[in-house]
C-alpha cells in the first residue's frame, strides 16, 4: 500500500524522475514556459515555486540549494534577481498551467505551465 506517499511516479525511477523534474524547472525558470503533459506540469508546479521562494529568501544557503537543484547557474542568478524581485509582494502561486487539449500521436493531455 502507498499510504501517505505523495507524488506521482510517472513510471520511471527516482533518478530519472528529479533529472527530468530538474530540467523542466530549469527550462521554466529560463523561458518562462514549458509545454508538457498536464501530470507534469501539475507535479512541476511545486519545484518551481520552490525555487521562486529560494530566490525570494536571497540568503547563500537558498542559493546554493538552488545551484544543487537547478543545471544552469545563470538561470539560478536571474531568479535571484529578477524573479524574486518581480515576485516580492506575492505570497505564492507563481505558475499557471493552462490545458490545451489532447497530443496527436497518444491522446495524453497536454497542458502549458508557465509564471504569472
Amino acid at each position: 500500500m502507498r499510504h501517505r506517499r505523495g507524488g506521482r511516479r510517472f513510471d520511471m525511477p527516482t533518478s530519472q524522475r528529479r533529472a527530468m523534474f530538474r530540467n523542466l524547472t530549469t527550462d521554466v525558470l529560463r523561458d518562462g514556459y514549458v509545454q508538457t503533459t498536464e501530470a507534469r506540469a501539475k507535479e512541476l508546479r511545486s519545484f518551481v515555486e520552490k525555487m521562486i521562494t529560494l530566490g525570494k529568501r536571497g540568503s547563500l544557503h537558498d542559493r546554493r540549494r538552488a545551484l544543487a537543484f537547478v543545471y544552469d547557474p545563470d538561470v539560478v542568478a536571474t531568479v535571484f534577481s529578477e524573479l524574486a524581485e518581480r515576485y516580492s509582494e506575492r505570497p505564492g502561486g507563481y505558475t499557471r498551467v493552462i490545458k490545451l487539449g489532447r497530443r496527436k500521436g497518444d491522446g495524453s493531455r497536454i497542458a502549458r505551465i508557465e509564471l504569472v
